[in-house]
């Protein structure tokens, strides 16, 4: 299990997501910003448009993706 916060993922706060693999922790953020863009969270709407993007065009985001999972992956265990 390993942690990354909000900030990490893009977001801009120190919320933490915890996981097995980077995976986990990306879709937790996803629901993490869906969650502040419906409590009218304006702090979070940049990295909640830029997530939808990344849904969206899953090929243009690989970038984003495999620096996740570098990063990820470098993180200590809990």
């Amino acid at each position: 299990m390993k942690t990354m916060t909000c900030r990490q993922l893009g977001g801009p706060c120190e919320v933490e997501h915890h996981g097995a693999s980077a995976d986990d922790v990306i879709q937790a953020q996803d629901r993490h910003l869906k969650e502040a863009e419906k409590a009218g969270d304006a702090t979070h709407q940049e990295a909640r448009d830029a997530m939808k993007g990344r849904w969206r065009r899953p090929k243009k985001s690989l970038d984003w993706y495999r620096a996740m999972q570098k990063a990820f992956a470098d993180l200590p265990e809990n």
